[in-house]
């Protein structure tokens, strides 16, 4: 399992009352593949451009997807720029992923199930595993979970000894995440006075 789905795992199995925002889970699933694929040797950073290896395939379909968008020439593309391409609709190819190895369920409710019920974490030894992952302190799990407001802001997070280019790909992270979050939050304020003018 790569770090995203980990991570897929762990945002999928929390408490209905604290969902993760779609947007920003996309967000860090890019990020957690970026950093899968500098840990593999399949890319590296200068400065903060993402510059591919010569690896052309990884063994796990999705992260050979976000391989194979990578941009071959110069100046190649920074991390924050990546995050916004890549991470569009990634959590939601990350949850079709785990439902088609049978590792996400659709809890039965009363009646008929819909299309948009809650989509759980199934009890399998993956999830188990990114659950014991996340436990032992893992600094590139507890950063972005941090991110996402799923678990406890890690204290040596900017002294990881993931690596300067790892430090760089979760500083974009958090900071897009906070970029995300500004536009929701002008959004609903500019909804909310667009609904006063309607009523008058």
């Amino acid at each position: 399992m790569t770090t995203a789905h980990d991570l897929a795992l762990i945002a999928l199995g929390v408490p209905p009352d604290r969902p993760v925002e779609q947007g920003d889970l996309s967000l860090a699933l890019a990020g957690a593949e970026a950093v899968d694929l500098l840990e593999s040797g399949a890319l590296t950073l200068v400065g903060d451009r993402m510059v591919p290896g010569t690896r052309v395939a990884t063994g796990d379909r999705l992260l050979d997807q976000a391989l194979a968008l990578l941009v071959r020439r110069e100046p190649y593309e920074t991390v924050e720029d990546w995050l916004w391409r890549r991470g569009s609709e990634l959590a939601a190819a990350y949850v079709d992923d785990l439902e088609r190895a049978g590792l996400i369920v659709h809890p039965r409710g009363h009646g008929l199930r819909s299309r948009f019920a809650r989509t759980v974490p199934a009890d399998s030894p993956e999830r188990r595993r990114a659950e014991e992952r996340r436990a032992s302190g893992d600094p590139v799990l507890a950063t972005l979970t941090a991110v996402l407001r799923i678990g406890d802001t890690p204290s040596d997070a900017c002294e990881s000894p993931e690596g300067d280019a790892v430090n760089t790909v979760l500083a974009a992270v958090g900071e897009a995440v906070t970029e995300l979050e500004a536009v929701r939050l002008r959004r609903g304020v500019e909804q909310g006075a667009f609904d006063n003018i309607w009523r008058g």
